[in-house]
């Protein structure tokens, strides 16, 4: 055989054993939806696609919130009266896409009263994720996102959630080590 030929069927091969690398890597598209009223949790949705090579997906209210909506002090502020209903769900600005194309879901909110802001019950509520892997991530002055999760779990028990967390201040390094056990 000649050196060309014998180049020729080493690439073949290499090519071959490539196919099935790269079909799994496309077969499993991870989408990152986040909801961010102050620009935080925007900043941690920006690092998990960066690490996950993931789409990013911004969940934007119809009306967008100003910082009076955001006072927790006052018990009338948009942000306060929406929470103490759990019946509230806020219009979302954006259509929803086409989810069907991703196995990986990641949802960002920033947690508000211990919870995820309901502008998140919408987003789910408004797309059908069965199927689909879900990971909520989430930012906090205060809290945990134990309670979120929780809540989440147990309004939604039909979709497949995997653990979240909470990402304050977290760095690449620190999503990457996060997203890697959930890749796997």
């Amino acid at each position: 055989m000649t050196t060309m030929k014998v180049k020729g069927m080493i690439m073949v091969v290499i090519m071959m054993l490539c196919i099935p690398i790269n079909a799994q890597t496309q077969s499993d598209k991870t989408l990152v939806a986040y909801f961010s009223a102050t620009g935080t949790t925007e900043k941690a949705a920006k690092l998990i696609v960066e690490v996950t090579g993931g789409t990013l997906y911004e969940i934007q209210p119809e009306k967008e919130y100003v910082a009076a909506d955001l006072d927790w002090h006052d018990k009338s502020s948009r942000s306060s009266v929406e929470m103490s209903d759990t019946k509230s769900r806020p219009a979302l600005n954006n259509k929803s896409e086409n989810f069907a194309d991703y196995d990986t879901i990641y949802i960002g909110f920033p947690i508000w009263w211990n919870s995820a802001p309901r502008i998140i019950n919408t987003f789910i509520e408004s797309n059908d994720f069965a199927g689909k892997t879900i990971i909520p991530f989430a930012t906090s002055g205060s809290s945990s996102i134990s309670n979120a999760e929780k809540e989440l779990q147990e309004t939604y028990p039909d979709l497949k959630w995997q653990k979240g967390r909470l990402l304050n201040g977290a760095t690449k390094e620190d999503i990457k080590k996060w997203t890697k056990n959930k890749l796997l």
